[in-house]
């Protein structure tokens, strides 16, 4: 059974809408939530997912409000926070890392954190049972590979274009998944521009997909009601489920 990662934006459009959507997402077969930290400057994600970031902030986002998210969230499913290291910092990454523990975070993904400087803090994520996921992009070579993977847990994430999130690139990625399988046995699920249309494709040779901008579109559209946002993102996740299992 192949595996489905659903991205959401915190707090948009309000702390029990997150809640209540992503024990919905469960039940419509997202296997790991990756619950997204709202920040002013998201250098990875496109438009989409910067949109939602701004609302949350403009909304009054706080981490407190994360927090409480999480502790009723992330122990009924497995959960990950997805933020820039701004936060972290500011907060204290420890203490940060001990909220997570007591809420049952598995970990986070951090994309402005580069390999070689995420080194550096795995062993004080390890500390508080949470991981570090890792980022292999088309482009590396296969020595990168094996550098990046040789410690990697949980699952890599493979970025299937360079560039940001939601804009449907495409490349060629046979090469670097065969690089990846030669050198690691830990799971290998593609991320960017994985949508109803391209999932089955897009999971071909992996064994999972992330999925952001499809299911946030849905989250900034203010022609919707609360209920049409969360009957859109349910709908979506049981179609893509489906696609990459068929």
């Amino acid at each position: 059974m192949k595996k489905l990662v659903g991205f959401i934006t915190a707090s948009l459009p309000s702390n029990n809408f997150t809640i209540d959507l992503a024990l919905g997402m469960k039940e419509s077969g997202v296997d790991t939530l990756e619950l997204g930290i709202p920040f002013s400057d998201p250098v990875a994600d496109g438009p989409v997912i910067e949109k939602a970031s701004l609302q949350a902030l403009q909304n009054g986002f706080t981490l407190d409000q994360l927090f409480e998210i999480t502790s009723q969230i992330a122990p009924h499913m497995d959960t990950l926070w997805m933020g820039y290291m701004n936060p972290y910092f500011h907060y204290g990454i420890e203490k940060f890392l001990q909220k997570g523990q007591q809420y049952n975070i598995q970990g986070s993904i951090i994309p402005d954190l580069p390999f070689e400087e995420s080194s550096a803090f795995k062993e004080l994520f390890a500390k508080y049972d949470q991981t570090i996921i890792d980022f292999v992009a088309p482009t590396d070579s296969l020595e990168r590979i094996k550098k990046v993977t040789a410690q990697s847990e949980k699952f890599i994430y493979l970025v299937a274009y360079a560039g940001i999130t939601g804009s449907g690139a495409s490349e060629d990625l046979t090469q670097v998944i065969e690089d990846i399988r030669s050198a690691t046995q830990t799971p290998l699920y593609l991320g960017f521009g994985v949508d109803e249309k391209t999932a089955k494709e897009k999971c071909k040779n992996v064994d999972g997909v992330i999925v952001g901008s499809t299911f946030v579109k849905h989250l900034i559209d203010d022609t919707l009601s609360h209920k049409e946002k969360m009957d859109r993102i349910l709908e979506s996740t049981k179609i893509i489920k489906d696609q990459i299992n068929s």
